[in-house]
């Protein structure tokens, strides 16, 4: 049945069924949802940058589902509804005071960050969203259709020259003006290591694995986990702060302050603090928690259940 695998004994057992809770219906409430979160953002705010990216893939995927775009328009909206709905729910965590998965946690700790670049924010956010959440959205929605992902794999790969466009206009878009100038070559070199076709078709592999592990949900949680923290260390180097941006200084970008963990600009050891607080060092990153409170600095690092959760997957 969609949304189920069969065991080797025959036992019906959900492996990478996602969690729906907070996942919209439609391509269109997408649209309003994305929307809803841009209208509460200041526009300097990296999440908000990365989520006016989204936004504009996701309406040219919209207008291209009701017509020969697409040979299984059908599919491609359901795929768009489950894949939105991680990001949906990365936010929902965010607002809440819990931690996204480890491959969003760079760009929510560091949305507010002076030194980054609003191009480094949307390639950022477009890496986690690739990386990680895409793989699980495909798997997810062939279990849910009750098809294999050979079935989808030629919209995706149409999806990939859409991507490009929107890409490409995004860097010509955010690329720094002259005021600027002395930072664009590091932002450039910093950059050129991370293209959306690429991201894709490594994207495309992992579905390809996870589809071969569906059956060993231990094995499954483990590759999802490697995806997650992979896609985090990448986030890390791609916001890597360069130096003060006098424009988003000028449109009050200032780094925010956190009261609780997990919240957007305070370092995980330092909660209450700015992260580029007098006295810090520019370039420093927040570390990855990935221990549950109450454990100590010797403990085993996991996954937390947060992170299990986000990701889709069982917990142990």
């Amino acid at each position: 049945m969609p949304g189920t695998t069969m065991a080797a004994d025959g036992t019906p057992v959900a492996v990478l069924a996602a969690n729906t809770v907070a996942a919209p219906v439609t391509v269109e409430e997408v649209v309003g949802r994305l929307r809803e979160i841009g209208a509460g953002l200041p526009p300097a705010d990296g999440v908000a940058v990365f989520n006016r990216l989204y936004l504009t893939v996701t309406e040219a995927v919209r207008d291209r589902l009701g017509g020969s775009y697409f040979a299984d328009p059908a599919a491609m909206a359901e795929l768009d509804t489950v894949f939105a709905g991680r990001y949906l729910l990365a936010v929902a965590a965010d607002a809440a005071g819990q931690e996204p998965p480890a491959c969003w946690r760079p760009l929510f700790a560091l949305r507010a960050h002076p030194g980054v670049h609003p191009l480094q924010f949307a390639l950022a956010g477009m890496n986690a969203h690739i990386q990680h959440d895409l793989p699980l959205a495909v798997v997810d929605t062939c279990l849910r259709r009750g098809c294999e992902p050979a079935g989808l794999a030629v919209d995706y790969h149409r999806i990939n020259g859409l991507l490009a466009e929107v890409e490409t206009a995004v860097r010509e878009q955010l690329m720094p003006g002259p005021d600027v100038l002395e930072r664009a070559e590091p932002l450039t070199h910093l950059l050129g290591v991370w293209s959306v076709e690429a991201a894709r078709e490594g994207a495309w592999s992992a579905v390809q694995a996870l589809w071969e592990l569906r059956t060993v949900p231990t094995a499954a949680r483990a590759f999802a986990a490697a995806l997650d923290c992979s896609a985090g260390l990448l986030g890390h180097a791609l916001l890597l702060p360069l130096g003060p941006h006098p424009a988003r200084d000028a449109a009050g970008g200032a780094p925010r302050t956190a009261d609780a963990p997990g919240t957007a600009a305070a370092a995980p050891d330092t909660p209450g603090k700015a992260l580029h607080a007098p006295g810090t060092v520019a370039g420093r990153l927040p570390e990855a928690r990935n221990r549950p409170a109450g454990e100590g600095a010797g403990a085993r690092a996991r996954p937390d259940q947060a992170q299990l959760e986000c990701s889709g997957l069982p917990s142990a």
